[in-house]
This record gives C-alpha cells, sequence and structure tokens, in this order.
C-alpha cells in the first residue's frame, strides 16, 4: 500500500506544487492549511509522513508538534519541518519536540522527495523493531542482560566464574584491565555475592585525591592534625567497617603510603594522621589497575611485597575488542537506560548501525559504547538508531572514519554529508598536529583564520 504523506502550509502553491511532486513518485496526499486544520483532519486520519511549515496562522509548526507527541498514536509519525524563517532556536526547538528534520525554503524537490523516502524508511523500521520488541518481551520469553555486569562471550563467562569463587571468601583481589573496561562493576559484584553486602562498599580513587590528602582520606585524622583540620575525621577504611574498601587505580598510590596499606593488609590496622591510638578493621580489600603491576615493580614505582599482598586473587577484564560478541548486548543495555533517563522509547539499532558498532576499535573500552549509545539515543529521539545517528561521535574508533565505510556519510543529505567530511577532515589534522592549528592548516592547505572560522562552525573542541 502506498504510503500517504499530510502536507501543512498556509502557502496554498507551494502546498500544491508539493503534493502534486509527490503524487508522481507514487504516494498519497492529504493537504492542511494550518496546523489547526491539520489537527482537524488528524482526529481520522493517520498518515505516513508529514511536511510542515513552521510559521503559520492559528496554530503554528511548535504548536502542532506538541500535539503530535502528546498522542500516542500520532507520536510515532516523522515530521519534516519546512520554513522560510530558519534560525537556530528554530531548529533546535523543532528537533527537540521530535522532528525527523528541519529544511528551510527555496528548497530543492528532489532533496525533499528523498528526505520523505529516507523518513519513511526510518518509520517503517520502527515499526518493525515495535513489533519484534513485542514479541521477544512476551510473557515466557528470557530477555538478557540482567545486572550491570553483562557479556555472555567466552572471557566474561570466566570472569563471572572468577567472581562467583572468590566472592564467598575474604581473600584480597587485584581487578587488572584497560580503563573503561568496568573493573568497578567487577568489584560492585564480588561485594554484591560476599557475605558482606549488608555492609558498605566505599570507593578510593587513589589518582582523583591530591596525594597531601589521601593518607587522611584513607585513615582519618584527629583534630589539629594539619591546618583545616577542625574536627575529628574518619577515613574510608573506618567507614567500611563490615563491607569492603575497593582502591580503584592503585598503581598511582604514592610510595609513602605504599608502606602503611601492606600494614593494613597484614594486621587490618591504622592510625589516624595525628592520632597515637591504634584502630583495628574488619573489612575486606579488593584493588584495581591499568597498569602493568610487574612492570612498576620493576621500575622501581610500586613495592613487591604490596604487590605480593594484593595479588592473592587476580581477575583480569578484557577489552571489549576481545568480546565483539557482547558488544549488541551491551549496546541495548544503554540503548534501554538512556531512552527510558530521556523519556523516549527504546526502539533498537538498524542493521547498519550494528555493523558500524561492530567495527569500532573501542579504545575507551565499555565506556566508549556507552557514550557512543547515549548520544545516538539523543540524535534518534525513540526512533530506530541508523547509522546517521553515531555521526557527532568522536575519536579515532568514529563511526563516521573512512575505515568504517562512510556509511553515515551516505545516509545523509548531500550537503549534510559535506559539512560531516569537512569536520571529519578538520579533526584529523587536529588530531595529526597534537591540536597545534597553525600546522593543522598547513596539512589542510588553507590559511589559519579559515580554520578557526570552521572550527567554530562545527563546533569542533581544538584540544581534543
Amino acid at each position: 500500500m502506498n504510503a500517504t504523506i499530510l502536507i501543512i502550509d498556509d502557502e496554498l502553491n507551494l502546498r500544491r506544487t508539493l503534493a502534486e511532486i509527490l503524487r508522481k513518485r507514487g504516494y498519497a496526499t492529504l493537504e492542511a492549511g494550518d496546523g489547526a486544520e491539520a489537527i482537524e483532519l488528524l482526529r481520522n486520519a493517520n498518515p505516513d509522513l508529514i511536511f510542515s511549515d513552521w510559521k503559520m496562522p492559528n496554530v503554528g509548526g511548535e504548536e502542532l508538534l506538541q500535539y503530535l507527541r502528546s498522542d500516542r498514536r500520532l507520536a510515532s509519525i516523522p515530521v519534516i519541518v519546512i520554513t522560510a524563517f530558519g534560525s537556530s532556536h528554530s531548529a533546535i526547538e523543532a528537533v527537540r519536540l521530535g522532528a525527523y528534520d528541519f529544511v528551510t525554503k527555496p528548497f530543492d524537490l528532489e532533496e525533499i522527495t528523498l528526505t520523505a523516502k529516507r523518513a519513511l524508511a526510518h518509520a517503517g523500521l520502527n515499526r518493525e523493531l515495535m513489533e519484534l520488541k513485542a514479541q521477544t518481551h512476551a510473557p515466557g520469553h528470557n530477555g538478557a542482560g540482567a545486572g550491570r555486569l553483562i557479556g555472555s562471550s567466552s572471557a566474561m563467562m570466566d570472569v563471572f566464574k572468577l567472581i562467583g569463587k572468590v566472592a564467598e571468601t575474604d581473600s584480597t583481589v587485584l581487578i587488572c584491565g584497560e580503563s573503561g573496561t568496568g573493573k568497578e562493576l567487577v568489584a560492585e559484584a564480588i561485594h554484591d555475592y560476599s557475605q558482606r553486602k549488608a555492609h558498605p562498599f566505599v570507593v578510593v580513587n587513589c589518582a582523583a585525591i591530591p596525594e597531601n590528602l589521601l593518607e587522611s582520606e584513607l585513615f582519618g585524622h584527629e583534630r589539629g592534625a594539619f591546618t583545616g583540620a577542625v574536627g575529628k575525621k574518619p577515613g574510608r577504611f573506618e567507614m567500611a567497617e563490615g563491607g569492603t574498601v575497593f582502591l580503584d587505580e592503585i598503581a598511582e598510590l604514592p610510595p609513602s603510603l605504599q608502606a602503611k596499606l601492606l600494614r593494613v593488609l597484614q594486621e587490618h590496622s591504622f592510625e589516624r594522621v595525628g592520632g597515637t591510638e591504634t584502630i583495628h578493621g574488619e573489612f575486606r580489600v579488593l584493588a584495581a589497575t591499568n597498569r602493568d603491576l610487574e612492570t612498576c615493580v620493576r621500575e622501581q614505582l610500586f613495592r613487591e611485597d604490596l604487590l605480593y599482598r594484593l595479588n592473592v586473587v587476580r581477575i583480569s577484564v578484557p577489552p571489549l575488542r576481545e568480546r565483539r560478541s557482547d558488544i549488541v548486548l551491551l549496546a541495548e543495555h544503554f540503548l534501554r537506560i538512556y531512552s527510558e533517563k530521556n523519556g523516549f522509547p527504546a526502539v533498537g539499532f538498524s542493521d547498519d548501525a550494528v555493523l558500524i558498532m561492530q567495527k569500532c576499535s573501542y579504545p575507551g573500552n565499555v565506556r566508549e559504547l556507552e557514550n557512543m549509545v547515549e548520544r545516538a539515543v539523543l540524535m534518534a529521539r525513540g526512533r530506530v538508531l541508523i547509522p546517521a545517528h553515531f555521526s557527532a561521535n568522536r575519536g579515532d574508533s568514529r563511526p563516521g572514519d573512512s575505515a568504517n565505510g562512510g556509511m553515515d556519510l551516505v545516509s545523509l543529505p548531500f550537503h549534510k554529508a559535506l559539512a560531516e567530511l569537512e569536520r571529519q577532515l578538520i579533526e584529523r589534522a587536529l588530531r595529526d598536529a597534537a591540536g597545534n592549528k597553525t600546522e593543522a592548516a598547513n596539512r589542510l592547505q588553507i590559511n589559519r583564520r579559515l580554520l578557526y572560522d570552521k572550527i567554530q562552525e562545527h563546533k569542533i573542541n581544538g584540544s581534543d
């Protein structure tokens, strides 16, 4: 059955010209002179796509989008806003209210029909994925991905098994892995499956706390121990009584505190800064690092005896590139989280979007995938996620890079594809020039003033 397109515009000639062009392309059309007339028509009609002017008498495009968004029957209809009054505010407001696209007059009729074709295809994908989700979430279907640690790869199964083996013990565990792999989640899981789960789980990021404050944070201090110590303060080990202390980025612990930590691990005792009373604690210690501690020992940056105390059980969390079968599971998990957080339906990913995610190298691991999906959710605004929604992502593993086939550029209108390609070239030149704008301009063979203008135009952070 041919798709039906509703055209809303107070300019009669434009409305009828657009309707005639679309009918020649095989679409059925409906027409309305303003938003009020369209709302009346929509009480009995259910078009597949809407073209709407932004500035109209009675009810304009903004009010129309608000009306469509409030009606469950009409909320999924893609809307393409057309206007002679293009401005950043109008474009932002239209997209914020759920418009599929925003084009300014005068426009190319061929481009308009291509935009209509893309919007209808996108809406079709939305419907298919919603139907599939209705089937897979039917009673009796077991969904995957329960809990915060997600994965079905053999590498993650090995991690899960180790967590199960050590959780019930009181052994110290060293969790190793690259940044963004989920080491803190592993530590949380060990705590949550242990006998200590009813007691505190206290996190200390050894890299985030200044060295001169770290001792006080770990062990607490007495009143008057140093300038600003106006009262007695318990440290993280005291706060974790009965529970678990997780020392993240343990390789960043300064040498002066490594000996004190060694005593804590051996005797579970310590003194507050400025105090003489020995405090005995009942807690478990977990530690994590993204560095090779054996190398740190050889370079005399880390105590060998402390490494032995920490390394009773080692859990190595694999990087995302070594567990690619988990990418879709993780992406769907993040899609649900950020769709719910922003009030959008969690529709799903197109096949091309899945291919893009599978191709990325992920130097930032799971954290990078999470950021990628979060941005794509904001771009899609409740529609199926397609390659174009990933074009705003930055970094070496950006889907828009030529290494990934440039699929997102092909899916964009010509002028948007050119702008995206220009942005990618400038970012790559800045990256290759280590942020030096003069060098980047020389690489691009343009003058520096033009480069500055383009950086502002594309909102590029030159320090990225």
